[in-house]
């Protein structure tokens, strides 16, 4: 099979990455999509559910995703799921027996890796996956070729009877060009027949479809060296060649526009022989690709003399200006060139909304740090770890603040043994991969406060629904969780759950520190939605009082980005140390009203402005 782009039949539309790969699962006929939102894969599943006749909902994690799309492909249509690239490595359970089992109606996984760490802990190569489960792999360069390649990867998908990865990257995702747009065609469902020896992935049964894994790898690899997708571009200038893909591709065509380039848009199997022929015809072969040298590895392997980490760096994006230097330094005979350049721009380190609900925890949490250890997870609650409140103390992956916080306080030593343990969580996060961990938390008698922050959305990705907002991904009303019910079947002692208003910050304040005393798990849920969903009603702003302010600056300790340092001063005292005082006006166009600033003034500085029709 020679696989091509579809052709286009109907007009052309300006749009991102994400949004063309939506558009392709639309086109190819898949009835179910679902998805975890994730930056940067968040808008493929957003964009899909803008389609009437096709199934998308948000799951609770990319593993209930991918599994919801392998019951589809097995029940005999095309399905779709996508994630970021460490949602593959909670998917990767169900994920490594489907590449033995197989699929019926195609299924294909978008998976979005964040390159350059833009928006995630790590920087992963989705490509892996594609050698390590025996999955082939497209690599689109930008819309139109991620649209095409969507829709043909259905195709491969169902005439090889595997699933299907579609690596995207932030740069395709988000970065728009025309796109020509072409019909849905429904392929005839195949309704399930019943096989176990096929489906039941018992080892009897796993072994047998293991040798077809096999054979199926030989026939993708002659798929990889037909595929018009692997192709040679670019111009005539002999003494530098590349392999590359994605945008590594781009920025290669950009920096050297007269070097032959081949470009790998079907990049696993690496088509091995194609790549040797083509090095047979340039002076010197180097392999751009990010992140990781899988294509580098495969060629020397195969004896194929090229160049690749030893020239290009080993992290982030792989821009024009840092191809052309590090190509440079290879024909000075210089060091490789390094990833990066001191930025000129002033910092500007993230912050949490102006009257953001999970604002008076962290206080809370900041008055706190000393005797307490404080364990955080994955979302907009993250950013508690900076300034002014550093009031996270570890931060690893999803879900893994509950586990952790347990490990912690069985592994504490001696002198760790009086300090407080709270692990801090927000619904979404506890819903996706937290509460395994509540539970064993209660299984072992763990002694560990659990901060519940529940503000009624997928906040860190764009304010998504989920299976705690009871509204689904079309607004229509869905089963909500009842966080507290929740936490009471998973073990925790009903009189140990607290649901408190994080802007009552004296209540708050007192639940937290009462809780942390007890030797036992409890749970205080905060129960105010993020300030950007519509759910959010906002209070008549607050005002600074200039002849009460004294300057204390207690309510720059909130980190509400509302309040304005207007002037500063630094005072001596008696003993001669300094302190600094700072005068502060609010920005009443953008403050909420919540009041967390007003009970920090021991002044009475800080008081509502009247309403305007008051005035």
């Amino acid at each position: 099979m020679n696989i091509v782009s579809q052709p286009t039949t109907l007009v052309k539309a300006l749009m991102s990455g994400n949004e063309a790969v939506a558009r392709a699962v639309w086109e190819a006929g898949a009835r179910v999509a679902c998805a975890y939102p994730g930056t940067p894969s968040t808008e493929i599943l957003e964009n899909l559910a803008t389609y009437d006749d096709i199934h998308t909902h948000w799951s609770v994690n990319e593993k209930t995703s991918l599994e919801v799309a392998i019951g589809a492909s097995i029940a005999g249509s095309r399905a779709f799921c996508a994630m970021k690239h460490v949602g593959v490595n909670v998917a990767a359970d169900p994920l490594m027996s489907l590449t033995l089992a197989g699929v019926t109606g195609g299924l294909v996984i978008a998976v979005a890796d964040d390159i350059g760490f833009s928006s995630s802990q790590n920087e992963q190569d989705t490509r892996y996956w594609g050698r390590f489960g025996h999955l082939p792999i497209f690599e689109p360069s930008d819309s139109q070729e991620a649209l095409d390649m969507v829709i043909d990867a259905f195709t491969v998908s169902e005439e090889y009877g595997t699933p299907v990865i579609v690596r995207m990257t932030t740069r395709i995702c988000h970065v728009k060009c025309l796109v020509g747009l072409g019909d849905r065609t429904v392929p005839p469902g195949m309704a399930f027949k019943r096989d176990p020896e096929h489906w039941v992935m018992v080892p009897q049964n796993a072994k047998k479809r293991q040798v077809i894994q096999f054979e199926r790898d030989a026939r993708l690899a002659q798929l990889s060296e037909e595929s018009t997708w692997n192709s040679i571009v670019g111009g005539e200038d002999r003494r530098v060649g590349f392999v590359a893909s994605g945008p590594a591709f781009m920025n290669v065509s950009e920096a050297f526009p007269d070097a032959p380039i081949l470009k790998l848009g079907f990049s696993h199997p690496v088509p091995v022989e194609k790549i040797r022929a083509f090095s047979g015809t340039v002076d010197s072969l180097l392999v751009v690709e990010e992140t990781e040298p899988l294509v580098e590895n495969a060629l020397k392997a195969e004896s194929i003399e090229c160049h690749g980490k030893d020239v290009f760096p080993r992290c982030g994006e792989l821009l024009p200006k840092i191809i052309s230097k590090s190509v440079k330094a290879l024909q000075d005979g210089a060091a490789p060139t390094e990833v990066a350049t001191k930025s000129k721009v002033f910092p500007r380190p993230p912050s949490m909304c102006v009257g953001c609900p999970h604002l008076p925890p962290y206080y809370c949490l900041s008055k706190l740090t000393r005797k307490t250890t404080i364990v955080g997870d994955i979302g907009c609650y993250t950013l508690g770890a900076g300034h002014p409140w550093r009031a996270l103390d570890t931060a690893i992956s999803m879900g893994a603040s509950m586990g952790m916080a347990l490990g912690m306080d069985l592994g504490r030593v001696d002198a760790d043994k009086k300090k407080g343990i709270v692990a801090v969580i927000g619904d979404s996060t506890f819903l996706h991969m937290g509460m395994q961990g509540l539970l064993e938390m209660t299984y072992t008698h763990g002694n560990v406060t659990v901060m519940l922050l529940d503000n009624s959305t997928t906040g860190m990705t764009g304010g998504q629904e989920h299976a705690g907002t009871g509204l689904d991904i079309h607004g229509t009303t869905a089963a909500k969780v009842d966080f507290e019910k929740l936490c009471v079947a998973l073990g925790v002692k009903p009189e140990r759950i607290h649901t408190v208003d994080p802007y009552e910050l004296p209540e708050l304040y007192k639940v937290m520190k009462q809780e942390i005393a007890k030797p036992e798990p409890s749970v205080i849920i905060t129960n105010q939605p993020c300030v950007l969903i519509d759910r959010f009603e906002s209070k008549p702003p607050l005002k600074v009082l200039d002849d009460r302010c004294s300057g204390c600056a207690k309510c720059l300790s909130v980190g509400c980005p509302a309040i304005n340092v207007t002037r500063r001063e630094t005072e001596v005292r008696k003993s001669g140390s300094t302190f600094e005082r700072a005068w502060v006006s609010i920005d009443t166009t953008a403050c909420t009203g919540c009041n967390l600033c007003e009970y920090t003034c021991a002044y009475d500085a800080i008081v509502p402005e009247k309403r305007r029709d008051n005035q």
